[in-house]
């Protein structure tokens, strides 16, 4: 008799048959974890020094946009995940005794979700990356939606190494220079509209992040919308925008 987890495992090779590798590859994942997982949707979080850095693969753009909130706002399940090395698992993000992640929290609810549950992936068992799982409805993961999301997250793992070990400055990317080293992740916008703030007003790296991500909280967007109204030049953050030392 095939185990539940042989099954899932048949199920995921099935689905990634001939997906290759890279960010296609990672789509194609996490639409695999909403047709066999019983969720609603997927995203990979790529992970670098505590915060999310990009959003590999999704299952759809709500998927993506709900990645973005955590950055966005700073917080969220897949910030914890990472930092405990371990999955978080929310049944009822609309409980009232849920109170870790109040902005985000009140992103997704907007968004009419529910569930959300972060498992973390590791690379040589250092967290990387995270794959979150989405549902509209409120309720626990099942135990072989538990196993399959764990052997997801490995499957995300060698697509994460793959990226890991082509050319890419990852220390250079996080300071002020060196942005088009994030060119094959989605959010490489939000670089590329950093190194325009810094030419623009004069700050550091993490200041002109700080004022993306403040605007977007005013104006109740993503991080990456703000980013590419500036790119297109359909907006101008001027010198009094939040700064990050207040």
């Amino acid at each position: 008799m095939t185990s539940p987890f042989e099954r899932l495992r048949t199920d995921f090779g099935t689905a990634m048959a001939g997906a290759g590798l890279g960010l296609p590859a990672a789509n194609r994942l996490c639409v695999a974890c909403v047709d066999l997982l019983e969720v609603d949707g997927a995203a990979i979080s790529l992970m670098y020094l505590g915060a999310t850095q990009g959003t590999f693969g999704s299952s759809g753009a709500l998927s993506r946009r709900l990645d973005e909130f955590q950055f966005t706002f700073g917080e969220g399940p897949c910030l914890d995940a990472v930092a405990a090395g371990r999955p978080v698992l929310v049944a009822d993000i609309g409980n009232p005794n849920e109170r870790r992640w109040p902005t985000y929290a009140a992103a997704v609810l907007a968004a009419q979700i529910r569930a959300v549950f972060a498992l973390p992936i590791a690379v040589a068992a250092t967290p990387v990356g995270v794959l979150d799982l989405f549902r509209h409805l409120p309720g626990p993961l099942s135990l072989d939606g538990l196993v399959g999301g764990m052997l997801a997250a490995e499957l995300a793992a060698l697509l994460l190494l793959d990226v890991m070990t082509q050319d890419v400055n990852w220390a250079a990317a996080h300071g002020n220079t060196g942005w088009s080293a994030l060119a094959s992740l989605e959010r490489v916008e939000v670089y590329q509209a950093t190194g325009m703030l810094i030419e623009q007003l004069d700050v550091s790296g993490a200041d002109a992040l700080v004022r993306l991500r403040a605007h977007a909280f005013v104006s109740g967007q993503t991080v990456s919308e703000v980013a590419w109204a500036i790119l297109e030049r359909r907006l101008r953050l001027d010198a009094d925008e939040p700064r990050a030392d207040g």
